[in-house]
């Protein structure tokens, strides 16, 4: 076989792949900024979003999750009962910063679901301080037109996707004694407490007046409301825009343990052990959400 020198490439009809290369006479490479690393091997099946330290804490501790960096943000990842979860936690309270959140844990993990876990107040008699509430719609209250007559709200409602809801049917069904558990707190307290399935109100306001504007109005507008946050209403608003965007439905759903009767009484004793009570219910339903990709 006769051997050739060729300064420059040689080609006699194969294929190949050049990478960072240049031709010709003094060329150069430059490099520019790195290629982010491909992250769709590593999509989570159910993202939670967080918003206090204490209901991060009580996540990550339940669901046995570890942290991970991914530029500027930390989030938390594991494999739970063969369901791959990451979480994040909210900058701060509110539904602007819990869109934030959501955006975030979309561009790295872009989650099948996303849940919404930590505390809420309780607004309805059959409500205790403990229990967990699993919405099944949010009411978002703070919609209002300011008129010189007075300003009247205009509450927006958005139901959960039909998937969430039947895992929930499902989740309740298996309950034994219904809708009852009895969970141990980390230093081994046991504790029985409700779980319950129904609408929430999400507003701006912390609410801590039994006999507020607001909760005369979520009475008004559906007496079955259970609880109020400050963020199911920018979680179910930015799935909703997102399906649009993505062309496949955003699930999402809300789980919060009750930490007070958003009432004058409001206190932040209850807090740890209602958002150890949401982790744990959301550790129980993570298999309802398992699906084949």
């Amino acid at each position: 076989m006769t051997q050739q020198h060729v300064d420059g490439i040689l080609n006699y009809g194969g294929t190949m792949t050049v990478h960072d290369s240049a031709v010709g006479s003094n060329a150069k490479v430059v490099r520019g900024a790195a290629v982010p690393r491909d992250r769709a091997a590593e999509r989570a099946q159910v993202g939670v979003i967080t918003i206090l330290p204490l209901e991060t804490q009580a996540v990550r501790l339940a669901l046995g999750l570890r942290s991970e960096r991914v530029g500027d943000l930390t989030f938390y990842r594991a494999v739970v009962n063969g369901v791959s979860v990451a979480a994040t936690m909210a900058l701060e309270q509110g539904q602007r910063s819990a869109m934030a959140a959501y955006a975030n844990l979309v561009g790295a993990f872009d989650p099948e679901i996303t849940v919404l876990a930590g505390i809420g107040g309780g607004i309805h008699e059959s409500v205790a301080i403990g229990d967990v509430i699993l919405a099944t719609e949010m009411v978002y209250y703070d919609l209002r037109k300011v008129t010189p007559t007075g300003t009247p709200r205009r509450g927006q409602t958005r139901p959960v996707p039909a998937a969430v809801g039947h895992a929930i049917n499902a989740f309740l069904t298996d309950l034994d004694p219904p809708r009852r558990l009895t969970i141990a707190d980390p230093e081994g307290t046991s504790r029985s407490l409700m779980v319950h399935a129904g609408p929430i109100g999400s507003g701006e306001a912390v609410i801590a007046d039994e006999d507020a504007a607001e909760i005369a109005f979520l009475a008004s507008f559906n007496d079955k409301i259970l609880a109020v946050d400050m963020e199911a209403g920018g979680l179910g608003q930015a799935c909703h825009e997102r399906s649009a965007a993505s062309g496949r439905q955003h699930r999402w759903m809300v789980v919060r343990g009750i930490s007070d009767r958003a009432d004058r009484n409001k206190s932040d004793t209850p807090q740890r052990v209602a958002a150890w009570h949401a982790a744990q219910v959301l550790r129980l339903l993570l298999p309802y959400f398992e699906t084949k990709r």
